[in-house]
């Protein structure tokens, strides 16, 4: 009996096994916090093994430098709209409604506080670190443009939509979506959009952008 008493305790000791990609996903959430909490700057490899609950072996292994923490950091986010913007899917909406379904996934991405806490990082380090706006910008707006100028694209070949330049075009879709909204939110002029207020938003910029540009 004392035997397989010290044998469960035994058992019920041992850590549970993590496989590399479930560890990534906490390295990549306790550096988000990291850098929001203190700066790109301040952030360690440390700090951020620590938040996670790691050796800093383990975190040197799956990532070895925090340049590749931040790139990470930002390539989960977008990930996450990429994820949404569903091509084959958006085929299935009326025009005006399949706009509004990729201005919605996009300001659900841009306005909420990690992103805006994100971007402030960005604009006030990039001085000192420059490869931060560099990254930011090929990982998050390259990518992000060029999803959606590949769906307008369609629509243009399609006979939907017209316009001359689809990056202005583009532009003007992620202006009007974000652009007011995110800065003064930046500016702590006013709180980030409720997920309502995006709907009404992202219903109200589809609206005007496709009144303009429907073939």
């Amino acid at each position: 009996m004392g035997q397989n008493g010290a044998v469960l305790r035994k058992c019920r000791g041992r850590p549970q096994i993590r496989s590399d990609e479930e560890t990534r996903t906490l390295i990549v959430e306790a550096a988000a916090e990291e850098f929001q909490a203190n700066g790109y700057a301040a952030a360690t490899m440390s700090a951020v093994a620590q938040r996670a609950g790691i050796s800093t072996k383990t975190m040197y292994r799956l990532i070895p430098c925090k340049a590749d923490l931040f790139k990470s950091v930002i390539e989960t986010r977008i990930a996450r709209f990429m994820l949404d913007f569903d091509l084959k899917a958006l085929d299935n909406y009326e025009l005006e409604k399949a706009v509004e379904y990729i201005l919605l996934a996009f300001g659900s991405l841009t306005l909420n506080k990690e992103t805006i806490a994100l971007v402030r990082l960005v604009i006030s380090e990039s001085d000192r670190f420059p490869e931060l706006a560099a990254t930011f910008h090929q990982v998050a707006v390259v990518q992000t443009t060029g999803a959606i100028a590949k769906w307008l694209e369609v629509q243009r070949e399609r006979g939907r939509l017209k316009f001359d330049d689809v990056h202005a075009a583009v532009a003007a879709l992620r202006g009007m979506m974000t652009m007011d909204l995110q800065r003064t939110a930046m500016l702590s002029l006013s709180e980030v959009p409720t997920p309502e207020e995006i709907v009404k938003h992202a219903r109200f910029c589809a609206k005007l952008f496709v009144s303009g540009c429907r073939a």
